[in-house]
């Protein structure tokens, strides 16, 4: 009898990883690395790694699909244009995390010439527009798309404000040229956030337009295969693995350049009253994006913003700082000795534990996430794959953090994506939702004995 074998890949900017998953049980059959060849054409060293991966399959294995996500070429930039700093702005910017995106602009009220300018500087590859919850203000989210189709930045647009002028405004920048996607409001009414529709369209816009233009292969190929935004994906993981097995749950992925923090979390049962209503909505299930932590490109921010939260003890400034540098200044270094390992483990330790201070703080009071009954923390990213030791130091670290101004989980377990499977299951929630429950149930949905919880 042949196996049914689904080949999912997540290519990143440094290294792509290969899964080879068996569709009908969700054993994770085998796995695979080969650096991104950006330089080139990535088919390159996804098909090396693919290469790899399937070459110890059993014999009768069926490749019945192969499926891609993918961060290469810097990811997906978002740039949100809204009505109001702190209501429509604020909930597109929190919808653009939750999509895969990195916020690399944000725009509120009419925009104007210098705002197109600055807009068109941060080169987005895509533009939600927002503003007015239904039957209220329509005027700005009309005046701001005029702008942008009169401004022909050929940027795609996410229409994703005031229903009674979605039509007007869709039309207006189809006429013009700019690709456009219609749908749902982000904030229907204040207090209410309706994430999934816009999520949705910025992940259609990112198979579309996106990931095609970014030169990373000459041909269609590439894009064929690419499923969405690898931050996309995970989530979408994330969300699989906390509502089937788990409940309340965060990932916490310390990368090169940026460390995410992934949470799904439940509201308060017990909760009376709310004591500050959001007014730019609660979203339950977000992603937050650090762009100054990381351990090679950003390990120096780690640096800085560890000092500015005084988690630094005597020396370490100079000491950590002269480590930081060595690996901004060296992206491929790799730890040798002792040194550089327990530099390695501090550094990776500082950045989950700011990562996850600033995503638990929120940016306001009435933002902040309780993560008291949070049941299971993960660690992801290859600093804690790779490193027994900095894995276990970073994340006993984070649940340790009584200076950080969020309450603790009470009891939550630690696990580390050991073998990356988040990605794939991701890949595979959809269309394979049992072989992605099971191989996630294998190797993250830990119990009080098993000997992955750290």
């Amino acid at each position: 009898m042949s196996v049914r074998v689904a080949v999912c890949a997540d290519v990143g900017s440094t290294f792509t990883k290969v899964a080879a998953v068996d569709l009908d049980t969700g054993a994770l059959l085998s796995t695979a690395a080969h650096r991104t060849t950006v330089e080139s054409d990535v088919l390159h060293g996804l098909d090396a790694a693919i290469g790899q991966a399937t070459a110890s399959l059993p014999g009768g294995a069926d490749i019945s699909t192969i499926r891609v996500c993918s961060s290469a070429g810097g990811g997906l930039r978002l740039a949100v244009v809204g009505y109001e700093q702190l209501v429509t702005a604020e909930a597109g910017h929190r919808v653009g995390l939750s999509a895969g995106a990195r916020v690399v602009h944000v725009a509120a009220g009419r925009l104007d010439t210098g705002a197109l300018a600055g807009l068109r500087a941060d080169r987005p590859d895509v533009v939600p527009l927002v503003g007015g919850t239904e039957g209220g203000d329509s005027e700005v989210l009309r005046h701001n798309g005029g702008r942008l189709a009169a401004a022909r930045l050929r940027i795609p647009v996410v229409v994703a404000g005031n229903i009674d002028v979605r039509d007007e405004i869709t039309e207006r920048l189809t006429a013009n040229g700019t690709p456009v996607v219609p749908t749902e409001n982000v904030l229907p009414r204040i207090g209410e956030l309706n994430p999934q529709p816009a999520r949705a369209a910025i992940r259609e816009v990112f198979l579309r337009h996106v990931i095609g233009g970014k030169g990373l292969s000459r041909g269609p190929r590439f894009a064929s295969l690419v499923r969405g935004a690898t931050p996309d994906i995970v989530l979408t993981a994330v969300e699989r693995l906390a509502d089937d097995l788990v409940g309340d749950l965060v990932v916490v992925d310390v990368g090169g350049a940026t460390s995410d923090v992934y949470s799904v979390l439940s509201p308060d049962p017990d909760a009376q009253t709310v004591p500050m209503r959001e007014v730019a909505g609660t979203l339950w299930r977000s992603r937050t994006v650090e762009g100054d932590l990381g351990m090679r490109w950003s390990a120096t921010g780690v640096v800085q913003a560890a000092a500015a939260e005084r988690l630094l003890v005597p020396g370490e400034k100079v000491t950590l700082g002269n480590a930081g540098r060595l690996r901004a200044d060296d992206p491929s270094f790799l730890p040798v000795t002792e040194t550089d390992r327990s530099a390695e483990a501090r550094i990776a330790q500082l950045a989950a534990t700011i990562a996850l201070r600033r995503h638990a703080r929120g940016e306001t009071r009435a933002s902040a996430k309780d993560l008291r009954r949070v049941r299971l923390l993960i660690g992801s990213g290859g600093v804690l794959r790779h490193a027994s030791r900095a894995a276990e130091v970073a994340l006993r670290a984070v649940l340790a953090d009584h200076a950080g101004g969020w309450a603790l989980p009470r009891a939550a377990s630690v696990v580390v994506d050991l073998d990356y499977v988040l990605a794939p299951a991701g890949l595979l929630a959809v269309d394979y939702p049992k072989a992605a429950a099971a191989l996630l149930r294998r190797h993250l949905a830990v119990g009080q004995d098993s000997d992955r919880r750290l």
